[in-house]
């Protein structure tokens, strides 16, 4: 059974090994979780087992979730079936019936023998059958075929719909899950770990394992426990976020994203802007007016050390950037490049992240102007943009 698990998994394209199956099945011989079965072990229990031997990188939590579930679940699996089976038999003319008695005495076949079954079919089946309990072909219970009932079947042509198939015999077309796709705050969070970098700080609160070991040995035997500070996230983020317009329709990402990047990083300030940035930028949008920070203020507070991360669609008019006087809001002596060139100048490790789609970025001629000013270090808010971002960062 662990064998086609195993095998499911890689269908899904996750990454596992053969030594980390073995690890799994050593696991299981160790009793860690007891027999793989529904009395002597919850399958829950099995499944953070088998998720942590099998999964080494949190990006693929949930595409081992999809993978555990149809197979322990009985979703639909996929065959790579390559024989062809005729059409016509595979033809539907009439929805049959099918009374309970009939439904309770549909053929159950175990795994191999359902496998042996169908190769024989193949071989043996010369046309069309419907209604049956063998052939292959629509209605009845025949394990072979769609339209019909068996509680473990091959469905072969036509749509599901008791969803009890163990394999489902068709070449069907799927997309490649889409790395552009926007992110919930978990995925954000994945991907915005590759900036983390770790340092000691603060009291001794944690046990020095290997250096404890030294001291004890070179102690003749006595212990001497070492301690060390713990491990905390060194970076420190400064991010300025764009706000109101046309950003009302990025809302909920760039929540998201805020949400994740506080959780993640316990060096952080943060401002707002609105398109660009000019003269002052702000920490309430309610106080905007009333309680301003200075640019120039934020650019003298904080070190180069600083990873400075631009949020923003960077769509506006052009006149927005380059112009003195540009801002929609007020007028404003400086162009708003004159301030993107300073606070890049002033921390050189910087980034922007833009949540509009990136097939679109060639047909904003803002969105180009704010590239060239970032030398290119611009980024959609998707799972790869994110990840690109945090790497270069992290340079």
């Amino acid at each position: 059974m662990l064998t086609d698990f195993f095998y499911t998994l890689r269908a899904a394209r996750l990454p596992v090994s053969v030594k980390e199956y073995l690890t799994l099945l050593e696991a299981l011989q160790a009793g860690v979780v007891g027999p793989l079965n529904p009395e002597a072990c919850s399958i829950d229990d099995f499944y953070y087992l088998a998720r942590t031997t099998l999964v080494k990188d949190e990006k693929h939590y949930d595409k081992f979730d999809r993978a555990f579930a149809a197979y322990f679940h009985g979703v639909e699996q996929i065959a790579d079936f390559t024989k062809d089976i005729p059409a016509d038999w595979l033809r539907q003319t009439l929805e049959q019936l099918l009374s309970e008695e009939q439904k309770a005495n549909a053929p159950r076949l175990e795994w191999d023998q359902l496998m042996e079954e169908l190769r024989k079919r193949l071989e043996e089946q010369k046309e069309r059958h419907a209604g049956g309990s063998k052939w292959i072909g629509t209605g009845g219970t025949s394990p072979f075929g769609h339209g019909g009932h068996n509680p473990q079947g091959i469905r072969i042509g036509g749509k599901g719909g008791g969803r009890s198939a163990v394999k489902v015999w068709e070449q069907r077309s799927y997309r490649d899950y889409d790395d552009t796709q926007e992110l919930g705050t978990r995925n954000i969070k994945m991907a915005l770990r590759r900036l983390r970098r770790f340092a000691r700080e603060g009291s001794d609160l944690e046990l020095d394992l290997p250096d404890t070991i030294r001291a004890t040995a070179a102690n003749a035997g006595y212990l001497d426990i070492k301690m060390v500070p713990e491990r905390h996230n060194h970076v420190k983020v400064l991010l300025l976020m764009d706000v109101g317009g046309t950003m009302d329709e990025h809302i909920q990402r760039v929540e998201e994203l805020f949400s994740a990047v506080r959780a993640e990083f316990k060096h952080l300030e943060f401002y707002y802007f609105h398109n660009c940035v000019y003269d002052y930028v702000w920490k309430n949008n309610r106080r905007r007016f009333a309680e301003k920070h200075p640019t120039w203020d934020v650019i003298r507070r904080y070190n180069k050390d600083y990873k400075l991360i631009f949020v923003g669609d960077a769509t506006m008019s052009p006149y927005e950037i380059l112009q003195p006087g540009g801002s929609v809001e007020y007028n404003n002596e400086e162009a708003g490049a004159e301030w993107l060139q300073r606070l890049t100048h002033a921390f050189p490790r910087f980034a922007w992240i833009n949540p509009e789609p990136q097939g679109v970025w060639q047909y904003r001629q803002s969105i180009s102007i704010i590239q060239q000013l970032m030398g290119g270090r611009m980024f959609p808010l998707t799972l790869k943009g994110l990840e690109d971002a945090m790497r270069l960062l992290s340079k």
